[in-house]
């Protein structure tokens, strides 16, 4: 029962008169004034803020605590917390569901360093479903080959098919299928544009199989495969059956990578996690064929998730497939128990705190996301007392600096889901523009007209979008991902362990986060000085 009390004093005290209809309850009909009025809205005593008002006090630090020594492992699905969680991340990262963030390109990069993208859902069923099988295919120890021609196909073929994969090594099967009969390997080394016609065969510059060092499908490990191509030198070796049928490659590049990248994240047979955005309408078509293509884990994606569309999604997934599916987004405990209850397996929390998003300013919705990330922290901590069950929880949005991911993993974020961040890498989707004498990405967000992303913003009308909760922008280019993501984990690192924490879940209860007053934040900068011209 709300406090009808407290809601007349809030008014008073700005002044405001409380109307009498709204002070007399109907005894019979609890809700109802005499005058068939509701009684008063719900009222917050305290302003809800963002993370820019917040601080992390330093705590003690011991001789284990230094940067090394810290793991960001972190779950990104639900458990029980006497067991391990099914999907867990290397580091506490997702890209945003969006266009101009996650596709199959972003999902592979970010793979590499640990963490996983949601590919964006604002497309047609097939483009989505073919990048997610581009990330699973990319590299999976014994890869399933994309690649494949005949000895009949042209050298224009080779071309074409080239154009379209980006995979230079290509299989020859007697049919031109996966796995048909092995008859010879083309790669770039075995043809010259410049000099041969496009109308040449492949089956007169191919490597025939008689010289192809190659190994038994159904008995060489990977190791053993691997040990093979550093003996003889090679760049790939195909498997086969007893029926010379291709059934694997294993690539140099692939081992390569992985020594290079230790927090890669891999499933059991060496594939890329890779998780995928869904929408609240077409979903029975979209998750059999995202599922069909290997995904990992799925993503209701929408602005407002505290709604009877997203607990209808959810139970017919869950009634249907045995895969993670994360929920949201919401910014109260209310929304949290909906949907954890509806079956989410893991909750997005935050509306209207994205650079891109002016959802606020549209319909005078949202929260502070600090706020909002530590009310549903707390919602998360109860249900995890009651039931035993830890539901991970996904900040998204309000991230301005990086000091501000380490805030929100402090106040109880199990991982965190950004857009601009990863807008600005090479690995993004979108354009690199030259403005002036700055270069920049493209950045637009899905409630903009030029995402057309109407599922995301639903309310059960006409299939359109009504107006704009998104605005079309540029993002300073930041170049690779990679280098700009190792400068941020390691200011997280070394936060973590002014806190005295190295792992994430030490953070969270050893954290000590004050707010700030405004003059508290000028001071936080460089101020009262003459700074050097950096050019």
């Amino acid at each position: 029962m709300r406090d009808f009390s407290l809601c007349g004093d809030l008014l008073r005290a700005y002044g405001l008169t409380v109307p009498v209809e709204a002070r007399i309850l109907d005894s019979n009909n609890f809700g109802r004034t005499q005058k068939g009025r509701f009684p008063l809205a719900h009222y917050y005593t305290e302003p809800s803020h963002t993370f820019g008002e917040y601080l992390l006090i330093p705590g003690y630090s011991s001789a284990e605590c230094f940067p090394a020594n810290v793991t960001l492992r972190t779950p990104l699905v639900k458990y029980h917390r006497d067991e391990e969680p099914a999907l867990t991340m290397n580091i506490p990262m997702t890209s945003a569901i969006m266009q101009a963030v996650s596709n199959d390109t972003m999902a592979i990069a970010l793979a590499k360093q640990g963490g996983v993208s949601f590919i964006y859902g604002s497309q047609s069923i097939e483009e989505e479903a073919a990048m997610v099988a581009r990330v699973k295919n990319y590299k999976s120890g014994f890869v399933s080959s994309d690649s494949n021609i005949s000895p009949d196909t042209t050298l224009g073929g080779v071309l074409d098919l080239l154009a379209k994969t980006g995979h230079s090594t290509m299989a020859v099967t007697e049919d031109g299928s996966a796995n048909g009969k092995l008859v010879g390997i083309v790669t770039s080394r075995d043809y010259r544009v410049s000099r041969m016609s496009l109308d040449t065969k492949v089956a007169t510059f191919m490597t025939p199989f008689e010289k192809l060092v190659w190994a038994d499908a159904d008995s060489t490990t990977l190791t053993q495969a691997n040990d093979l191509i550093w003996e003889r030198k090679l760049n790939m070796l195909p498997l086969i059956d007893k029926n010379q049928r291709l059934r694997y490659m294993v690539f140099r590049k692939d081992y390569t990578d992985n020594k290079e990248n230790e927090l890669e994240l891999t499933d059991d047979n060496k594939s890329y996690i890779v998780g995928a955005g869904i929408n609240t309408r077409d979903y029975k078509a979209r998750v059999p064929a995202l599922i069909a293509a290997g995904v990992d884990a799925l993503c209701i994606d929408s602005s407002d998730g505290y709604s009877e569309w997203q607990q209808e999604t959810l139970e017919w997934v869950k009634a249907n497939y045995h895969i993670p599916v994360g929920a949201g987004n919401i910014v109260d405990s209310e929304g949290f128990r909906y949907l954890v209850d509806a079956g989410a397996d893991f909750i997005k929390v935050g509306i209207g705190g994205g650079s891109i998003c002016i959802t606020r300013e549209q319909k005078g919705i949202g929260r502070g996301q600090a706020t909002a990330l530590i009310d549903v922290a707390r919602a998360r901590d109860a249900y995890c007392k009651e039931t035993g069950i830890y539901v991970p929880i996904c900040s998204d949005g309000g991230i301005v600096h990086d000091y501000h991911m380490t805030l929100a993993l402090a106040m109880g974020a199990d991982f965190l889901m950004m857009g601009r961040y990863f807008a600005r890498f090479d690995e993004s989707p979108t354009q690199t523009l030259r403005i002036g004498n700055n270069y920049v990405k493209e950045y637009w967000g899905e409630g903009s007209n030029r995402a057309k992303n109407w599922q995301r913003y639903d309310m059960g009308g006409s299939e359109a979008l009504k107006f704009e909760e998104g605005v079309d922008s540029y993002v300073p280019y930041a170049g690779k991902m990679k280098d700009n993501l190792d400068i941020t984990l390691g200011k997280i690192r070394a936060t973590m362990c002014s806190c005295g924490a190295i792992t994430l879940e030490e953070l969270q209860q050893r954290a000590k986060i004050t707010l700030v007053s405004s003059t508290s934040i000028v001071e936080g900068g460089a101020h009262d000085v003459i700074l050097k011209d950096q050019n």
